[in-house]
């Protein structure tokens, strides 16, 4: 990674940061910071305190002092759940609403003085920068991590995998098809984001050298992003650091996206090598030492 690339982003974050105003204790103008506002936004009609912080990834203790200042402006209430003592429930008071629906005028008054100055094209090229960007950032803040075979979240996520090919194979899928936990003699990859499983594959040796890449698969939210071919490489590293030279997958012909991937990614037709049914396409790579 150059020094320049890294220098960049920092530049961008500074500029950023200061141009949204994220740096006061006055955020907005109203008499509170950033992270104050944002909790007031993410609370709306009422929040689980637990869910709250699982989704802005946020330290318990902060969180619960962020609550303390809002409940102390008499802006929300925190409260036990009535099904459930355990779980406590934000809620915003008359006057939190109220302040909520003022930050929201105000944010987006700020936006339209912002696009204001530029021309019609040039909102369309900053919206798309924007999206690319998100984009970019959300692939980049992806974990892919070895799992053990019989792991529950990866054959959780084969399990999607063997649905939605039932639904998208013309002659259907059968999940007795699945690669069973004994049989990964190499190495299954789960891909997470935000907690959330993402995605997953592995790879398993066929003959010296020479392994197999099977059930490749993204979930639906995480489409879009690169990140099957982030997992495919991933998956080729790691075979080639175990000895592998050569890898071989196979596909169905309505998996267009999948044969996409795979001819993008440097690999070749070859012949059929595994009799299964549902790989209509085989393809190989050379993988480099």
């Amino acid at each position: 990674m150059q020094a320049d690339h890294i220098e960049r982003v920092r530049d961008f974050n500074r500029y950023y940061t200061q141009r949204l105003g994220i740096l006061t204790d006055h955020y907005l103008g109203q008499q509170r910071p950033l992270g104050q506002a944002r909790l007031l936004f993410e609370i709306g009609a009422g929040c689980d305190v637990r869910e709250l912080r699982e989704r802005l990834g946020l330290d318990s203790g902060y969180l619960s002092r962020l609550l303390r200042a809002l409940a102390d402006q008499q802006l929300l209430t925190v409260r036990a759940h009535p099904g459930d003592g355990r779980v406590r429930i934000a809620e915003l008071t008359e006057t939190g609403h109220a302040e909520r629906a003022e930050l929201d005028r105000r944010s987006r008054d700020g936006i339209a003085d912002l696009l204001a100055g530029l021309t019609e094209t040039q909102r369309d090229q900053l919206l798309t920068a924007q999206a690319q960007i998100r984009r970019l950032l959300r692939l980049a803040t992806v974990t892919i991590t070895p799992v053990p075979p019989a792991d529950p979240a990866a054959r959780a996520c084969l399990t999607r995998y063997a649905a939605e090919l039932a639904a998208r194979f013309p002659e259907g899928y059968d999940p007795a098809a699945l690669t069973e936990p004994a049989r990964v003699d190499g190495t299954q990859l789960l891909a997470t984001e935000d907690g959330q499983s993402a995605g997953c594959g592995l790879w398993a040796h066929l003959e010296p050298g020479i392994a197999e890449i099977r059930h490749l698969w993204v979930a639906p939210h995480a489409r879009g992003l690169g990140l099957g071919r982030r997992l495919l490489l991933a998956l080729e590293d790691d075979a080639a650091a175990h000895g592998v030279t050569t890898v071989r997958l196979g596909t169905h012909q309505a998996l267009t996206e999948a044969i996409a991937l795979y001819t993008a990614g440097g690999y070749r037709p070859i012949a059929d090598y595994s009799g299964s049914i549902y790989n209509q396409l085989a393809f190989e790579k050379t993988l480099q030492p």
